[in-house]
């Protein structure tokens, strides 16, 4: 029981001392490139998309990250290549399979690219929880977020449960590298 409680203690110490890392990390960040280097867009809905494209076109010297689910690339290819977005600024991601793995399937890139800030474009209703997200997931690596909502149409905000649910998971993947989708049912066929 003693060495239960002690291991317990010692992974909560750790984890402590990793988020308490992250504020200075994101501090850092935002003095060395004030100015976002990259759009982020999460995906599953069309009119982020549109936003994202539109949004570009006044900065033209970005690229673009989109991560969605795989059957839905190819429609959003076409939403930017019909805007006028040039095939080699899109980076198409289809790994995630939540918000939680939208992020930590490309945070090594984005670290790989050294991308210090970046535009996060999302719904208006699910800002607040991928912001916390991201300042746990790309905050761990010294990767700051400039959010842009989008505007939604009557949707409530998420949940605080779901926030805080999430905020969990983010923490769990900086201390084992794993965000616990494959402990839902409705993923089940992604993880077998």
């Amino acid at each position: 029981m003693k060495s239960k409680l002690k291991l317990i203690s010692w992974v909560l110490a750790i984890a402590l001392v990793l988020v308490s890392i992250i504020p200075v990390r994101i501090a850092i960040a935002s003095y060395q490139q004030p100015v976002p280097q990259a759009i982020f867009v999460l995906g599953s809905a069309s009119e982020r998309m549109k936003f994202a494209a539109k949004f570009w076109q006044s900065h033209q010297n970005l690229d673009i990250w989109i991560s969605d689910f795989a059957w839905n690339l190819d429609a959003n290819r076409r939403i930017f290549l019909q805007s006028g977005v040039p095939d080699q600024k899109l980076h198409l991601d289809g790994r995630a399979t939540d918000t939680v793995t939208n992020f930590t399937t490309l945070v090594e890139e984005f670290a790989g690219r050294d991308l210090q800030n970046i535009y996060l474009i999302t719904s208006d209703y699910h800002m607040r929880r991928s912001r916390v997200i991201a300042t746990v997931v790309l905050g761990s690596q010294g990767i700051v977020v400039t959010p842009l909502a989008v505007p939604s149409s009557g949707e409530e905000p998420e949940s605080l449960l779901r926030v805080l649910r999430d905020a969990g998971r983010s923490l769990l993947w900086i201390v084992t590298n794993r965000t616990g989708a494959s402990f839902n049912p409705k993923l089940r066929s992604h993880f077998q």
